[in-house]
């Protein structure tokens, strides 16, 4: 049972962390700000809840846990808020975003 539960968290810490790598990725090769906060926002929440499940396998059910996961609500209600805000003060800021080049248009199929 305890290498099943092993087994099972790394493969969340594993995930997790792979989906932190791409988002930082993403983050990176992203052609504007609004794109670039998206994969941020997104894929970094996915992988810090997936770190934190793998973290919570691993203490087991113990106060520590409770923790994990209160920090897990916490990460989970606070990340998409701060991303609202920083969207919005971009955007009332005059930030506009990419939707395409004017000079080539998107190809229609």
């Amino acid at each position: 049972m305890t290498l099943l539960v092993d087994l099972l968290s790394w493969a969340f810490l594993v995930s997790g962390g792979a989906f932190c790598v791409i988002g930082a990725v993403g983050l990176v090769r992203m052609p504007d700000f609004y794109t670039r906060v998206h994969a941020a926002s997104v894929v970094d929440t996915l992988g810090a809840a997936l770190v934190l499940i793998g973290l919570a396998l691993q203490a087991g059910f113990t106060l520590v846990a409770v923790k994990l996961a209160i920090i897990g609500a916490l990460l989970l209600f606070a990340s998409p808020t701060a991303t609202h805000a920083l969207v919005r003060a971009a955007l009332l800021r005059g930030v506009k975003p990419l939707l395409h080049d004017e000079e080539n248009p998107p190809s229609k199929p």
